[in-house]
């Protein structure tokens, strides 16, 4: 999906990691920010008032904020990414790759949570439509293993035909589990066959998606937003969450760099991208909100935050990356 760097200085002598390395960078630039986000939400932010959630103990509501605040936005970071000067492209990746076990472990975290506010009722109650989901679920998988070994080379309209059955099931199974349908439905992408994907014009689908599909769920949003809620301590602790957010994150990457041997500069540049919020933010801020985790006052300031971040994303790495003119010139 994304193009490979040029051949530049700094392409050359950026290192390459083991999965390993890489693995435990993206779970550490991950954990950092989600347990002091937590711990800082439990303390400091949820006794305010408005702050607390309708569903859940005061746990799982500062949970479900630290989660918010630790995620990366996937879909933004790929066209920020592309628009890198090559000499920063590397970086970039490195940055992408750590950012989709982000996005993995986000989806993962939302339906643990929205399991864990449920409580012991969870599983209890369960009627033959929970069952056909989970065997649905099961069906899916065993059916693109078979599918990656036997039907590696399908006609496309049958890889067409499979995409809306595929995100369609995913999303009935997870309504019925009691998750929200988003869920369902990324996992389900997550099952196809790999060989079928890459058939699919991946890249054209996600730039329409962000020209056209993006603005309008901005928007949706940002209607959902209780006026109320954006009041002056809401503001300042929309600011205080992004303060929170942006040195987690960068801390966490220079703390732990993905890959041995980066320059200070790398890992601030790889942390400066990483905390941009974006779309990925705010899907899980309104998945949160529909269920009663987080409140109107929280929504209202992870909205803002989502914004400020995105926005600081792009002038930030330019001020840790700064590259002389001499450095260009060479």
């Amino acid at each position: 999906m994304w193009q490979n760097p040029t051949h530049s200085p700094e392409a050359a002598n950026l290192p390459s990691p083991t999965l390993g390395r890489l693995l435990c960078g993206a779970l550490v630039a991950l954990g950092i920010p989600f347990i002091i986000g937590t711990v800082l939400v439990k303390l400091f932010f949820l006794p305010l008032h408005g702050w607390q959630a309708a569903h859940g103990n005061g746990w799982i509501g500062a949970m479900s904020i630290g989660l918010c605040i630790s995620v990366s936005a996937l879909p933004v970071l790929i066209g920020i990414v592309r628009e890198l000067e090559p000499v920063y492209r590397p970086v970039g990746q490195l940055a992408l790759k750590l950012a989709v076990v982000d996005d993995a472990a986000l989806w993962i975290g939302l339906a643990i949570l929205q399991f864990a506010a449920r409580g012991p009722d969870a599983l209890h109650g369960w009627t033959g439509f929970e069952g056909l989901a989970v065997l649905l679920l099961i069906g899916m998988a065993f059916l693109s293993s078979w599918a990656t070994r036997n039907l590696k080379n399908p006609p496309i309209w049958v890889i067409w035909a499979a995409v809306p059955a595929y995100l369609a099931a995913g999303s009935w199974a997870s309504h019925e589990l009691g998750l929200h349908e988003l869920i369902g439905a990324y996992f389900a992408g997550a099952l196809m066959p790999p060989r079928w994907v890459r058939r699919l014009p991946v890249e054209a689908v996600g730039t329409f998606s962000l020209i056209w599909l993006a603005p309008m769920f901005f928007g949706h949003s940002g209607l959902r937003i209780d006026g109320d809620a954006l009041t002056w301590p809401s503001v300042i602790a929309s600011l205080l969450l992004v303060v929170i957010a942006i040195v987690t994150k960068i801390l966490a990457v220079w703390i732990f760099p993905p890959a041995p041997g980066l320059t200070h500069r790398q890992a601030l540049g790889i942390g400066s991208l990483l905390q941009c919020k974006g779309l990925m933010e705010i899907v899980a801020a309104t998945i949160l909100h529909a269920h009663g985790m987080i409140s109107e006052f929280a929504f209202a300031s992870l909205m803002v935050l989502a914004v400020i971040s995105t926005t600081l994303t792009g002038p930030m790495f330019r001020l840790v990356s700064g590259r002389s003119h001499a450095q260009t010139a060479g």
